[in-house]
């Protein structure tokens, strides 16, 4: 008999936390390695935040909360919607999850029946697969191109679309390509999903870390506003990944279902967090200081990374207009060799930059796109230009 349930068995481990894992065990041993791999702000919680956490302790907000969050939050949040989004979305159609990727799962688990198709545009965020698999659901994948910028259009959409299909998934500003949808392209893509009536998960944690300015969310648009669950959190746009906290505004059927699946599976949220997350979401990010640094300061590391980028033989990038990710295809490298290890494929690539240079980067094929790699720069510049260096120096052992 079998130990473990086929459930487990056919998860896969994110490859984003493996780099990371490997990166560490590397570091334990004593290499001077740079970890481009990880999905997470290199800056610290604003203080305001975490003084809010402290007197939330000091007033011993130490027992069990509501499961779907405090009300205060929920109307913090319902606020925020308002306010940044032109979404409307009241408290009891609001729950606060442990984190963004349990707020996507428990949406999964009360959608998705065994056999229904979501559609998932490609590069798509590694744990997209596994937890639309772990629901018993099948991915129909979209290939959205580089020199589109990586976003799918509604006609790719229309195809893709069956009498199975149940559900669209997809980011905005974008994990792992930092691609950002413009007002138009989200209307476009809206009619059609409203035509067939396909629910839609609008993952909008990177809302904050945008470069141009404006972000625009699918469920602003009245036709289609009934099939959208819109996804946030705080962990990046206020540098809280450790705080675990995320929530949705959807339906109020599916956020009822999501309530009774979170009741019998984790309870609420960490009391201490929630009350973090009330202060963030109740400041108004145009005017918080430490969220205009970090982006400004994100947007001179990517154009950084980029410019180097464009001086390595054999790789090919975009410019990304948000999050903190470049994509790059690195295709042409693949066959080479430096007389000791041949390039086949973008996971030998990083093992060749891990090995050789004591560089973690991700491959492509992690996030359905075998011809790139995904480099974080969420690191300091001088790291950023250090690990370019080395990657530069790398390629140009291969021939």
């Amino acid at each position: 008999m079998e130990t473990l349930s086929k459930r487990v068995k056919n998860l896969a481990e994110s490859e984003t936390l493996a780099m990371t894992r490997l990166s560490r065990e590397l570091q334990a041993e004593g290499h001077d390695v740079i970890n481009l791999s990880i999905g997470q702000p290199d800056f610290t919680t604003p203080e305001l935040i975490k003084q809010a956490a402290v007197q939330a302790l000091d007033q011993n907000f130490t027992f069990y909360p509501p499961v779907p969050g405090f009300m205060d939050l929920r109307e913090a949040i319902s606020n925020k919607f308002k306010r940044d989004n032109n979404l409307d979305y009241p408290p009891d159609q609001i729950i606060v999850s442990s984190g963004a990727k349990h707020s996507i799962t428990n949406v999964l688990l009360s959608l998705i029946d065994p056999g229904d198709e979501v559609l998932v545009p490609t590069p798509y965020w590694v744990t997209y697969r596994e937890l639309i698999k772990f629901a018993e659901g099948k991915c129909v994948y979209i290939t959205a191109s580089l020199e589109n910028d990586y976003k799918v259009t509604p006609e790719q959409i229309e195809a893709a679309i069956t009498d199975k299909t149940k559900l669209f998934i997809f980011s905005s500003p974008c994990n792992p390509t930092g691609s950002v949808y413009t007002r138009d392209e989200l209307k476009d893509i809206a009619h059609v999903l409203a035509r067939h009536k396909i629910f839609v998960i609008s993952d909008e944690i990177y809302e904050h870390i945008n470069f141009n300015g404006v972000h625009e969310s699918i469920g602003q648009f009245d036709f289609i506003k009934d099939y959208v669950i819109t996804v946030n959190g705080v962990s990046k746009g206020f540098a809280m990944t450790g705080w675990r906290l995320g929530y949705i505004g959807a339906p109020k059927t599916i956020v009822q279902a999501c309530n009774k699946l979170q009741g019998q599976m984790t309870s609420g949220t960490c009391t201490i967090s929630q009350k973090a997350a009330l202060k963030a979401l109740l400041s108004d990010p145009k005017q918080l200081k430490e969220l205009k640094v970090m982006v400004s300061v994100f947007k001179e590391r990517r154009d950084v990374v980029i410019e180097l980028l464009n001086e390595i033989p054999g790789i090919k990038t975009n410019i990304p207009e948000g999050a903190f990710y470049v994509f790059p295809d690195v295709s042409e490298l693949f066959g080479k060799s430096n007389g000791k290890t041949t390039i086949h494929n973008s996971a030998d690539l990083c093992s060749f930059f891990l090995k050789k240079e004591y560089v973690a980067l991700v491959p492509g094929s992690a996030f359905g796109s075998p011809n790139c790699v995904r480099i974080s720069y969420a690191a300091s510049t001088k790291l950023l230009i250090e690990a370019l260096r080395r990657i530069k120096n790398a390629i140009s052992e291969l021939y």
